[in-house]
């Protein structure tokens, strides 16, 4: 039996006790973790869910996301999660592509999008009180490596988000090589939670790993940099894991102040790359070790990392990680020589299952069992990557990714807008911002500003564009292809 759900069940054998996840002053036990997570399983039994059912979730970084998250893989069914901050289009959209079955999540947009397709919806207010209706539900589905355990959405540059169907056996494996290999996790240890745990990154290397070895893992439900340091050294951490964004909003806070991280091990990061010198500063004014990996949501997530154990290189993404293979591809699919860029390609045990419903991605992506990552890379001589360009034109901003084409869609519901490209450009905060490029129809005169507020209204807070520039043409090559690198290197707009 391979249900990423027992991982819980061994840990409560061996530390029951022991804190599991602690918010401010609330903390639950393994024990309680287990007890809740098993009423969460008979009460999804008894609304009819079935193994292999999707159930959604949109909570933040608070205990309630695990006791669901486990509840459902314990019955045998399928997590769904999702942004707590998408707007009600964007639940629809998640629940009617994936057929979920029930929504647990804040009362808000994402319960007005789950009423407005009929799935029930469950508020984490009520959650208490409903479990304690349900006698918890005895024993744990069986489930088979190859059986899918979570659905997480994700996109390129064209088509609506598509669900990466992530396997027991490819995130029980990714948690446990994270653990054992690059973070040397122990019961002992304690992780820093900021790592939204509906994203691939905060779910494997946060939550799977901190439940399948008995460590304990302090949350904070919306990342504040001063108050992170605050429990850090309250909870004396152990191990930090977070985007680079977060390092350097930490280093800002922590410039004035004197907070004692002496507890503090490990930092590790990925999201996209850290920058060398916020590397350095962060290290010397800490007095840690940050280790930089890879990996995407397909890949569960992590595919290469620096190594503890091995010569560190900072900007390196480092070297593939235990039972994984990667190789730079060029554009007729052979490899390339070291110092060359190519496409990153990537096998092992760490691959999705394949796109929900989505055959035609699937084999685009996974061509003789390597995922085609979309990202460009070159590899030196002692084997080590360095990410170049993602050819995909996907914006990281602020660790979450934004998709072009999604943003690009809701300009194009504004009447007055006849074309639109969105694109990534360079930001000292969030590593990447969203811009837009618009050209307008003829007499018309929606401004930048009413564009902006068109789009802010309908995707997450992350997602919308904070430049919206008005031209008279996008350029676009021979094929009518728009070339979104000339956009990307345009002067900004003086206006």
């Amino acid at each position: 039996m391979t249900n990423l759900a027992t991982n819980l069940a061994r840990t409560v054998e061996r530390h029951p006790d022991r804190v599991a996840l602690r918010l401010d002053d609330t903390t639950l036990t393994y024990a309680e973790l287990d007890d809740a997570s098993a009423r969460v399983a008979a009460y999804l039994s008894a609304q009819g869910v079935e193994a292999g059912g999707r159930v959604a979730i949109s909570l933040p970084n608070v205990p309630a996301f695990a006791v669901v998250y486990y509840g459902i893989l314990r019955l045998g069914a399928v997590a769904l999660p999702m942004n707590p901050l998408f707007k009600p289009r964007e639940v629809e959209y998640y629940l009617q592509d994936a057929e979920a079955s029930v929504m647990f999540g804040l009362p808000g947009d994402a319960q007005t999008g789950a009423a407005t397709v009929g799935t029930p919806f469950v508020t984490a207010d009520e959650l208490p009180g409903l479990l304690a209706q349900q006698q918890p539900l005895a024993g744990i589905a069986e489930r088979a490596d190859d059986d899918t355990a979570v659905i997480l959405y994700t996109s390129g540059t064209t088509g609506r988000p598509k669900g990466a169907e992530l396997t027991h056996g490819s995130l029980n494996t990714n948690q446990d090589v994270t653990a054992r290999t690059l973070i040397k996790l122990t019961a002992d240890d304690v992780l820093m939670g900021c790592l939204p745990l509906f994203h691939v990154f905060g779910m494997t290397c946060s939550l799977n790993t901190a439940v399948a070895h008995g460590a304990t893992l302090t949350l904070i439900a919306r990342f504040e940099p001063a108050k992170v340091l605050q429990i850090m050294e309250r909870d004396r951490v152990t191990i930090f894991l977070g985007v680079p964004t977060m390092f350097g909003a930490m280093l800002a806070a922590g410039a004035d102040v004197e907070v004692d991280l002496s507890s503090l091990r490990t930092a590790i990061s990925g999201g996209s790359s850290m920058p060398v010198e916020l590397m350095r500063k962060f290290e010397e004014r800490f007095d840690c070790t940050i280790l930089e990996g890879y990996g995407l949501s397909e890949t569960s997530p992590v595919a290469s990392f620096n190594h503890p154990d091995t010569v560190r290189k900072p900007g390196s993404i480092g070297t593939p990680v235990e039972g994984v293979e990667m190789r730079l591809v060029g554009e007729d699919g052979s490899e390339v020589a070291p110092g060359e860029i190519g496409e990153v390609a990537i096998r092992g045990h760490l691959l999705m299952k394949g796109y929900w419903k989505r055959p035609d991605a699937t084999a685009e992506a996974i061509k003789d069992g390597w995922f085609h990552s979309g990202d460009l890379a070159r590899r030196d001589e002692d084997g080590y990557y360095f990410i170049v360009d993602r050819s995909k034109d996907m914006i990281i901003r602020g660790g979450y990714n934004v998709y072009p084409r999604e943003v690009e869609e809701v300009l194009y519901e504004h009447p007055d807008v006849v074309e639109a490209a969105v694109v990534g450009v360079p930001h000292e905060h969030y590593g990447e911002e969203v811009k837009a490029f618009v050209v307008l129809a003829p007499e018309t005169s929606a401004t930048p500003d009413e564009l902006r507020a068109f789009t802010q209204e309908r995707v997450a807070a992350y997602k919308y564009p904070r430049t919206v520039e008005v031209i008279d043409a996008l350029p676009k090559g021979a094929s009518g292809k728009i070339l979104k690198r000339e956009l990307r290197e345009r002067p900004a707009n003086p206006a």
